[in-house]
């Protein structure tokens, strides 16, 4: 377990899934995910045998709240390259249906803090990014206010609600997040 003031870090368990299940098919947050169709127990475990235990490319925890050690969230390093040294960034709160919150010292941002402390530091990864879209608006402040540099847009990569959407691809280096977040 990585352990924080606010949370802390384990690895996801098969036991998390039906959680996991019900707050990826929540549709005020399935509209954030690339995840198009409702998931069902059997989907949720598939993934977790070949993706969370079958996958050395990608690294997944339970978020937990320290004061309760309840299973608030998810966050993960997906899609690693291990030669140049990158991974796709994977993080939702799940309480309170939340989704993410951006203020310092908040679930999100202190999160990040124990997951860029593992990546960085411990992994060697030397950058982090993630695709979110236009309408997401809750991540662009999170991304923004936390130091992430928006690299680049991707015109309508995203098809929701009738409409095509653009991607906005967000990444922090490992030296930037030294810089900024480690004291």
């Amino acid at each position: 377990m990585i352990a924080g003031n606010k949370v802390a870090l384990r690895a996801l368990e098969e036991s998390d899934l039906p959680r996991l299940r019900d707050w990826r098919n929540n549709e005020d947050f399935r509209k954030y995910f690339r995840e198009y169709r409702e998931l069902n127990l059997n989907f949720q475990q598939e993934w977790f045998r070949k993706s969370v235990v079958g996958d050395d490319k990608t690294i997944m925890f339970g978020i937990l709240g320290v004061s309760s050690q309840e299973l608030i969230g998810v966050c993960g390093l997906c899609y690693i390259n291990w030669v140049h040294r990158y991974a796709d960034l994977s993080l939702y709160i799940g309480k309170d249906n939340l989704y993410v919150d951006s203020a310092e010292g908040g679930y999100a941002w202190s999160t990040l803090d124990l997951l860029f402390e593992y990546g960085f530091n411990r992994l060697n990864i030397n950058k982090v990014w993630c695709e979110i879209y236009e309408f997401d608006v809750r991540k662009h402040e999170l991304f923004n206010n936390y130091g992430f540099h928006q690299d680049g847009v991707l015109r309508e990569n995203y098809f929701y609600d009738g409409k095509y959407l653009d991607g906005h691809v967000f990444s922090i280096l490992a030296g930037e997040w030294r810089t900024k977040h480690r004291s």
